[in-house]
């Protein structure tokens, strides 16, 4: 998938899967929404509203209301790519939530996850 067609996907598409992801594994929605909200700064009102609007994954990390510091901690790699080494900002943006929500599917303690 080109990094462009990511960027126009709906936030909305992505987010169940996410969910998906999470409860295969014993996690739960709940969780990805404390992940969700921890990485960009989002309350539960603000990423349901984005849901219900189809909001695309650009404007949704865009639109962040207070991105977390902390997700600079994140590292490692995510299908085959260094974090480290993502140029495009919105893309790191995007790896970054994905590695958050695979590091849940994997059953790390939210402690870690969210770099508490």
């Amino acid at each position: 998938m080109a990094a462009h067609s990511i960027f126009s996907m709906s936030f909305a598409r992505v987010y169940p899967l996410y969910i998906q992801k999470a409860e295969k594994k014993g996690r739960t929605k709940q969780e990805v929404d404390q992940i969700i909200r921890w990485l960009f700064g989002y309350n539960q009102h603000e990423i349901d509203a984005h849901v219900q609007q189809g909001t695309d994954f650009e404007t949704f990390i865009r639109q962040s209301p207070e991105p977390n510091p902390k997700r600079m901690h994140i590292t490692g790699s995510i299908c085959g790519v260094h974090l480290q080494d993502i140029t495009d900002p919105i893309m790191r943006e995007i790896r970054y939530l994905d590695k958050l929500i695979d590091e849940l599917a994997k059953g790390k303690a939210m402690e870690k996850i969210l770099r508490s």
